[in-house]
């Protein structure tokens, strides 16, 4: 996903994958919403980056849980945008200019929420975005 994903990155981003998961280590989970979880927001990262930047992906186990941490150097979140970002069709004021339906972030929420996981983000105008999904998940070998 991030190799694909990143690909349609222009020059002016950096794409970093960081991840801390033992190897060979296999999880329950479904593959087709974790992909449009992540597919969602890291494309969501870089086009809302549109001067450029860092977009940086965290992929973490910790307490019985996966963490998906998706950051970027974008145009942020405006204040009076942010209790609605998960609402189908709703685009932020300041993101006008970029195509976009609105049902990312919809899709995104409720993918997490099948997975019986939370989303939650903190985000500054002009200074970027960090979503974090928390997905429990049970262990396999």
């Amino acid at each position: 996903i991030f190799v694909e994903m990143t690909e349609a990155a222009q020059n002016n981003h950096s794409c970093k994958l960081n991840y801390n998961i033992d190897k060979g280590r296999l999880f329950w989970v479904d593959k087709k919403l974790i992909t449009l979880i992540l597919s969602n927001l890291i494309s969501n990262a870089i086009k809302y980056s549109p001067n450029g930047g860092n977009v940086a992906v965290n992929i973490i186990e910790e307490n019985k849980n996966l963490i998906f941490k998706v950051s970027d150097e974008g145009i942020g979140i405006a204040e009076k945008d942010k209790d609605n970002i998960f609402i189908q069709f709703y685009r932020g004021l300041n993101c006008n200019n970029l195509i976009g339906t609105g049902l990312g972030l919809s899709i995104v929420k409720k993918s997490v929420e099948l997975h019986g996981g939370s989303i939650k983000f903190d985000s500054k105008i002009n200074k970027g975005t960090t979503f974090i999904v928390t997905i429990p998940v049970e262990k396999f070998y």
